[in-house]
């Protein structure tokens, strides 16, 4: 791929162009993506008009450009992640039939939870959480599942760096977090109450597969609500998630 004045390579200028888009920012005009690219124009132009050629973006009525379902298509194609929401999905919903709330899937993306499903109950309290959504490791029950179970090295990096709060009660000195990831360790599976917003309470358990933890189940109840029976439905669910893994291989 050839680079750019700046030394960036094609690939990399596609993938600024892709990554402007999010869940809450899914159409948006040629000038918007040159901007927050940090993209001339005229690169912009060249990069989308190629990527709406091939179908991974596409052109509404106005002009304005999406994600096109061929991105959506490759992405699926022998995904790990699509095998994983597979299992999941009829465990989560047997978890959601005991808690009625909000039922969650994420793995660890690049320092981040990323959330792969959520089953929500109509009438469920709050949650911030989005398919395809991004929370920090630190804040979120999901991620702080992720982080206690990750690599060594990955986890003093993210110990390491700024611990910005999502809410007041968001952990953010690194001892406190050393010791409360260790006792997910030991107890296998956490709840944390306030860490994304105030009103809620997140419980989260690890998914193994071949002993390695690959994602947390995790539900969102509302403040005050008793986690035990979240607790035992979600460590019930991940077991019985990790035997379809099994399976499925």
């Amino acid at each position: 791929m050839a680079n750019s004045r700046s030394g960036d390579s094609m690939t990399t200028r596609l993938v600024r162009v892709l990554d402007t888009f999010s869940s809450e920012r899914t159409v948006q005009s040629m000038t918007d993506i040159a901007r927050r690219a940090g993209l001339p124009t005229s690169t912009t132009h060249r990069i989308v008009d190629e990527l709406v050629r091939e179908g991974l973006l596409e052109r509404d009525d106005g002009r304005r450009i999406r994600l096109g379902m061929r991105l959506w298509e490759l992405a699926l194609r022998g995904s790990t992640a699509l095998r994983l929401r597979q299992a999941a999905l009829p465990h989560m919903e047997r978890v959601q039939t005991v808690i009625r709330e909000h039922t969650q899937l994420a793995v660890l993306e690049q320092g981040e939870a990323l959330f792969l499903e959520r089953l929500s109950h109509p009438a469920a309290g709050a949650n911030i959480t989005r398919v395809a959504g991004r929370l920090p490791l630190h804040a979120s029950s999901s991620g702080l599942v992720l982080l206690a179970h990750a690599d060594p090295l990955v986890r003093e990096r993210v110990l390491s760096s700024p611990l910005s709060p999502v809410s007041a009660e968001t952990p953010t000195d690194p001892d406190g977090l050393r010791r409360l990831l260790a006792r997910i360790r030991r107890d296998g599976y956490v709840v944390a109450p306030g860490t994304v917003e105030s009103v809620s309470t997140g419980v989260a358990a690890p998914i193994r597969d071949r002993g390695e933890v690959v994602a947390a189940l995790s539900a969102v109840l509302p403040r005050g609500t008793d986690p035990g029976r979240a607790v035992d439905a979600l460590v019930r669910a991940a077991t019985a998630v990790e035997a379809d893994l099994v399976q499925s291989r």
